[in-house]
């Protein structure tokens, strides 16, 4: 079933505050690998002009695709998660995440097409802090494939 294109252009409401925490960033930064010590050390992070330890530019995913679950499961849109896998993510960041953020995300779908028999959508999911300053921008494809012919 084709996805309503009347979606296209619909936001949902900001999520709650996430808290962004040194441990989680650390345990973050541990899972990907990723030594950079301004992701473990508040000094080391404060010699490059952060007031904290800062996240990984990957991240924020995992806030981002949680509040885009309110797109996947509007009822409405049509969408079969059963059947979507993920395509595509980016991230486009005026600063870094901070230890310390609050973070709120609002999801809006900016695209919906049809390509051999799959919908694709595209969810945009901007980022704030506790005072309002856009802090990333992150988009997120889903795929939902194509039904498989009986």
């Amino acid at each position: 079933m084709a996805l309503d294109q009347s979606f296209v252009g619909r936001s949902y409401p900001p999520t709650d505050p996430y808290e962004v925490g040194r441990e989680k960033i650390r345990e973050f930064a541990e899972a990907v690998g990723d030594a950079n010590p301004a992701y473990t050390d508040a000094e080391a992070a404060k010699a490059l002009g952060h007031p904290d330890v800062i996240a990984p530019p990957t991240f924020v995913f995992s806030i981002t695709f949680q509040a885009a679950g309110q797109v996947v499961a509007d009822p409405r849109l049509g969408l079969d998660y059963s059947r979507v896998v993920h395509g595509d993510q980016k991230f486009v960041y005026n600063r870094p995440v901070r230890a310390g953020d609050r973070l709120t995300v609002t999801s809006t779908i900016e695209k919906i097409r049809s390509m051999a028999g799959n919908e694709v959508l595209d969810i945009r999911g901007d980022v704030h802090d506790q005072d309002g300053e856009h802090v990333v921008t992150a988009w997120t494809k889903l795929v939902a494939r194509a039904a498989e012919e009986a």
